[in-house]
């Protein structure tokens, strides 16, 4: 498993662990039923506080991409790719009403948004 995390990355750390585990799963490089490192060791390797490796992997286990075993460890969990494009949808609109709400405010109009968002799609 790698991962890198940044405090100059725009996300909260803890987001870029979960994306980063996350991406890996959904591409298959983490098999289902593989043991993750345990929450203070993924810690102590990033650097990064237990707080935030927790809540990476709770929010991971919430998504149902992982799951935790009581005295043995956490394990990536058999993944269901209609399951995660529809979280992955839930989450890209979600974000795109927080778009739209910045865009009305700063009186950006839908032309112009959408025009940028194919420009940047297209990148």
């Amino acid at each position: 498993m790698r991962i890198f995390v940044s405090n100059e990355a725009g996300l909260p750390i803890y987001e870029q662990i979960k994306t980063q585990i996350r991406s890996q799963i959904i591409k298959g490089e983490l098999l289902p039923d593989a043991m993750l490192p345990s929450i203070r060791t993924l810690a102590k390797e990033l650097k990064v506080g237990i707080i935030t490796a927790k809540r990476a992997y709770d929010d991971l286990s919430a998504e149902g991409f992982i799951y935790t075993v009581q005295g043995k460890g956490v394990f990536v969990a058999k993944f269901d790719k209609k399951k995660a494009e529809i979280g992955a949808i839930a989450e890209v609109k979600s974000k795109l009403i927080d778009i739209k709400n910045f865009c009305q405010q700063n009186s950006v109009d839908e032309k112009t948004a959408l025009k940028l968002f194919k420009e940047i799609w297209e990148d």
